[in-house]
């Protein structure tokens, strides 16, 4: 090109770039997933889809593994053999096939409330397979942690279930990132540990900010709220990129918002879909793109994810003063960053699991959670909630 730059009769030089179209999944409900097209997933798949070496732990009420959305997606224990009644892989859990279920104190985490379920299918419904949505990530996996019902769940039943992410993350199952769409306005200190423990080990806790429309720098609910630098605390925003009306915020305590409202997702049943509403929706797309991220570069750290997706947000005017990075996820700008890893100071040590509190734990209501409207089979247009 220096040779036609140098010639008096030539304006201007440039390459003849080669275009590519943007990767869109053949699943048939996609155009009503305008959450993806505003985070710019399609942009993002062109860099990667998803990668099914890369787990999410899905803390929640439980998934419904059986979907015809999720079954390809799920996690399953390789130790683990399925109905035999033995602790195959001496984990402490028998039959911990697709995770734990806390709750009820055995080893099925199968949803029976729908919130995990539509929490799942953001992160990880199966892409490009001709049926329903697509996920986040295309190929994924998500464990599936039980600790809460349609009452809420208990503080030492939340500690439980990160205290299996932990073990086996140090098991060398790869579990980049916990998706916590929940919460309560309770400081504790053994569940903060056990989150800490948690990222320590090289897990990204990201957390609903709550549904109240508080300031969380005024009114700090948790766990978004924890001062812990392997937490991302997401606010919810809607189709035009505003703050949701329910949505909790807060410069200091929230970090980026992402789409939380009308959100097409799977729910219990093996082919049923629904529209929800609430920050538990915009979590999990924050935690489907650390999942994404991972896919790409293996080798970042709870810190690199942290910052690549809190730098790369869209900054808008209308979330300035109300998240830490002034903007929305944009899921093609994280990948298209820089995503050489930093390097560490020092390994971290292995974090014993957190011991729950002696004392009757206290129940968190499910204050965090989605509204449900009532459930479409195949849904055809957004049903405010």
């Amino acid at each position: 090109m220096a040779s036609y730059r140098a010639r008096r009769d030539v304006v201007w030089v440039e390459p003849n770039y080669i275009w590519q179209p943007l990767k869109t999944p053949n699943d048939p409900s996609f155009g009503h997933q305008y959450a993806l097209s505003r985070i710019s997933a399609p942009a993002a798949w062109d860099a990667s889809i998803g990668s099914s070496d890369v787990v999410v732990a899905v803390i929640d009420t439980g998934v419904y593994y059986n979907h015809e959305d999720l079954r390809d997606n799920m996690w399953r224990n390789p130790g683990e053999v399925a109905g035999n009644g033995v602790d195959d892989d001496g984990n402490g859990h028998v039959d911990d096939v697709y995770g734990i279920d806390a709750l009820n104190n055995d080893s099925d985490p199968l949803d029976d409330d729908d919130h995990g379920t539509h929490v799942a299918g953001i992160i990880g419904a199966s892409g490009n397979n001709g049926k329903g949505i697509s996920g986040v990530n295309w190929p994924v996996r998500v464990m599936a942690l039980k600790f809460s019902g349609v009452d809420g769940g208990s503080t030492a039943d939340a500690i439980r279930c990160f205290n299996y992410v932990t073990m086996m993350k140090q098991r060398g199952v790869n579990i980049r990132a916990t998706s916590n769409s929940w919460g309560g306005g309770w400081f504790s200190q053994a569940l903060k540990d056990a989150m800490d423990a948690a990222s320590n080990a090289g897990i990204i806790n990201v957390c609903a900010s709550g549904n109240e429309a508080n300031n969380e720098d005024l009114t700090p609910t948790y766990p978004g709220s924890y001062d812990s630098p392997g937490i991302i605390s997401v606010a919810a925003s809607d189709a035009a990129d505003n703050p949701a009306s329910f949505s909790n915020y807060g410069a200091q305590n929230v970090d980026i918002a992402a789409p939380g409202v009308s959100i097409l997702s799977t729910v219990r049943g093996d082919s049923s879909y629904a529209f929800f509403s609430g920050s538990s929706m915009a979590a999990p797309h924050v935690a489907g793109a650390a999942a994404l991220l991972a896919s790409l570069n293996g080798a970042l750290s709870v810190a690199d994810l942290k910052t690549i997706l809190l730098q790369s947000a869209d900054v808008l005017p209308q979330w300035a003063g109300k998240v830490a990075s002034s903007g929305r996820l944009n899921l093609a700008r994280a990948l298209a960053g820089n995503l050489s890893p930093t390097p560490p100071a020092t390994p971290p040590a292995a974090t014993p699991p957190v011991a729950a509190p002696v004392a009757p734990p206290v129940a968190a209501p499910p204050g965090r959670r989605g509204k449900k409207p009532k459930k479409p089979k195949v849904p055809k247009k957004p049903r405010k909630s």
